[in-house]
């Protein structure tokens, strides 16, 4: 006779199971081609215990759009700790080396694409407002950039986002070279 007892997931532990399910599925088929059915299987529970984790399928992307964020924010801060110099665009260097490594990883640059053409959606677009307004206050706080160069540093951020997407390293062409500079 089997005496073991099977120990049950709690709650933030299957919210954590659900949320690295989630990352893949969404940044898959995003959010709109995406089902909290296919959430639910993909994680390996029932669509009503999703229901009872996540409010709704909004407030789940919301909650992945806050994870980047986070993932943004702690690369963010581990590059400024190392950077050499306290001049700002030396800084500013840095911390676009570290979020070109965040968004290397297809997932997270997915959500947060994902994020952007959602935004429309009240909680999404909150979520996306909230990230943006951490990430900028952050930088400035760690960099001492003038406003022109926080901006700067955003376009190109954004710019890197659809080189990535798009995997413009492996077009050999002039267009791809130039937004590649």
């Amino acid at each position: 006779m089997d005496t073991r007892t099977r120990q049950r997931s709690t709650a933030d532990e299957r919210r954590a199971t659900v949320m690295r399910t989630a990352i893949k599925t969404f940044a898959e088929r995003g959010y709109y081609g995406t089902s909290t059915m296919d959430v639910a299987k993909a994680a390996g529970i029932s669509q009503g215990y999703l229901y009872r984790l996540f409010k709704d399928k909004e407030t789940l992307f919301a909650a992945l759009v806050d994870y980047c964020s986070d993932r943004l924010r702690e690369s963010v801060a581990a590059a400024a700790a190392e950077a050499q110099s306290t001049d700002p665009e030396a800084v500013l260097r840095a911390l676009t080396a570290s979020y070109d490594e965040v968004i290397a990883d297809r997932d997270v640059l997915m959500i947060l694409m994902h994020a952007q053409c959602s935004a429309r959606e009240p909680v999404i677009g909150e979520a996306v407002r909230v990230c943006f307004a951490k990430q900028v206050e952050y930088i400035r706080a760690v960099s001492g950039a003038s406003d022109e160069q926080i901006r700067r540093y955003f376009a190109d951020g954004l710019l890197s986002n659809v080189v990535v997407a798009i995997d413009a390293a492996a077009v050999d062409a002039p267009w791809a070279r130039t937004l590649r500079a």
